[in-house]
């Protein structure tokens, strides 16, 4: 807690809180499923080729994507560590969303690619090798398997959805399994197209929607944990408050927010008082999530200081 200059009429008092809670070992969490994934996918490109299987290129892809996300992710999770210095106040924590947009954006175009070969294959099916696919598919479940039970260890957001995302993977190859069960039972080549189909259609969706959270969070717009106006009311029904406004909230990068509001507070409103208001308002909040929070106490009647105009009069 800090108590600024008073300057005028106007007295500031702001929270700064940057506890980072995050785990020391979230970057090497991704550093071993980065590699494990990277292998699997270079097994798999081999092994799509080689029973000419369609699906398993198309989740090549993907997970080729997924490949550079945890890259990117990894590269990110070390430098949002940094410092925050002269230039980057904030420090170095929005640099997490550029993985996850550079990622969501090279997945959405293979992946339209896929699914434009494999509706071409549906016209005129070809045979695949369906040992070779179940042999691969228990491979990656394997695979995606060990990288989950790293991944899930951490604490961190990131982690948990990354895990998510390679829960996702283990159960589509779970699905060419028994895809790739029927065909050996069954002469339905056709089955391979529609399991790519579905696969793809399935991450499309995924990506899309991660996609959307990731423009959120670069549109600054508020977290879905905050709502403006419960927050508001809440404001008003502590001791002393008359109103609040200039309230705005954002995310660095979706994990840790950001809170400002101006709070207009009774005349001769004591110091110990204002002290107290200010440490219930941040027990509204999220602590671990809202990790920087400021506070400007404005007195009945004076100027607004971010519109010297706004008194207590235009309330």
């Amino acid at each position: 807690m800090r108590r600024e200059p008073v300057r005028g009429s106007l007295l500031l008092l702001s929270f700064d809180t940057m506890a980072h809670s995050h785990s020391h070992d979230s970057s090497s969490n991704l550093k071993v499923a980065f590699f494990l994934n990277l292998a699997f996918t270079i097994i798999e490109i081999i092994g799509g080729l080689w029973t000419n299987s369609i699906a398993i290129l198309s989740d090549a892809i993907h997970d080729f994507g997924d490949t550079a996300s945890l890259g990117l992710a990894w590269y990110f999770d070390r430098l949002s560590k940094r410092e925050s210095n002269e230039e980057r106040t904030y420090g170095y924590r929005r640099y997490r969303l550029l993985g996850g947009l550079i990622t969501g954006v090279v997945l959405s175009l293979g992946l339209g690619f896929v699914l434009w070969q494999a509706i071409a294959r549906l016209a005129n099916p070809e045979a695949v090798n369906a040992p070779g696919m179940m042999g691969l598919a228990v491979i990656g479940i394997l695979f995606n398997g060990a990288a989950v039970l790293r991944v899930k260890s951490g604490t961190s957001l990131t982690e948990r959805v990354v895990s998510w995302h390679l829960i996702e993977d283990a159960l589509g190859w779970v699905a060419v399994l028994i895809g790739a069960g029927i065909m050996s039972i069954w002469d339905l080549p056709i089955v391979d197209p529609l399991l790519s189909i579905g696969i793809s259609l399935f991450i499309l969706w995924n990506v899309v929607r991660n996609l959307k959270e990731v423009g959120k969070v670069f549109l600054q717009i508020a977290p879905d944990s905050f709502h403006s106006s419960k927050f508001k009311e809440e404001i008003g029904r502590l001791p002393k408050v008359i109103s609040s406004h200039h309230t705005h909230a954002w995310s660095l990068d979706g994990e840790s927010h950001v809170l400002t509001t101006h709070v207009v507070m009774e005349a001769g409103t004591s110091r110990e008082e204002i002290l107290r208001v200010k440490g219930e308002i941040r027990g509204l909040l999220d602590q671990d999530a809202f990790e920087n929070l400021t506070i400007d106490i404005e007195l009945e009647g004076e100027e607004c200081s971010a519109d010297p105009r706004r008194s207590l009069e235009a309330e």
